[in-house]
């Protein structure tokens, strides 16, 4: 298990790490070797830390009625879009071009972390994170994970949380 690690940005952390650091938050970094030819990023990652899926979120972003927003869903399940514009009070919710989300973001798919984005969205994290004690999201690259609590990921990203996955 990695130890817990507070990266500043002149010593190679991401956004997100320095997000975290800045924000004096307890994280641990996981890091593994990423597999371009595997079929899922959150399958691969709860795999190479020996981690639960259902501890693991992706972080996805989808468009509810125009606007940008973050779903942080678990990789054991798929985001229901749904339930996503329910729970921000929208209309309608579809997938966000990948190349709009990484420009705004400021990340790379696969490596999308909810943490130190380019640009602050809207963020809305599954409802079964509070259920643990610590989940992992994306440090902002492939290959690297964040284990935090449920709590500090939503204080840190403003997040709502709804039940916006399903399995």
């Amino acid at each position: 298990m990695a130890k817990k690690q507070k990266k500043q940005s002149g010593t190679g952390g991401t956004p997100a790490t320095v997000a975290l650091t800045a924000a004096g938050a307890d994280y641990t970094v996981h890091a593994y070797e990423h597999d371009p030819a595997h079929p899922s990023y959150g399958e691969e990652a709860a795999q190479a830390m020996g981690v639960s899926p259902e501890r693991v979120f992706k972080t996805l972003v989808a468009e509810v009625d125009g606007e940008l927003t973050v779903a942080v869903v678990p990789v054991a399940g798929t985001l229901d879009l749904k339930a996503l514009a329910t729970a921000v009070s929208g209309k309608r919710a579809v997938m966000a071009d990948p190349a709009a989300a990484e420009r705004t973001t400021g990340y790379v798919r696969g490596g999308i972390s909810p943490l130190g984005q380019r640009k602050k969205l809207r963020t809305v994290l599954d409802d079964s994170a509070s259920a643990h004690a610590t989940i992992c999201v994306s440090a902002g690259r492939r290959g690297l994970e964040v284990e935090l609590a449920p709590a500090d990921l939503v204080s840190l990203t403003g997040a709502a949380l709804a039940p916006i996955g399903r399995e």
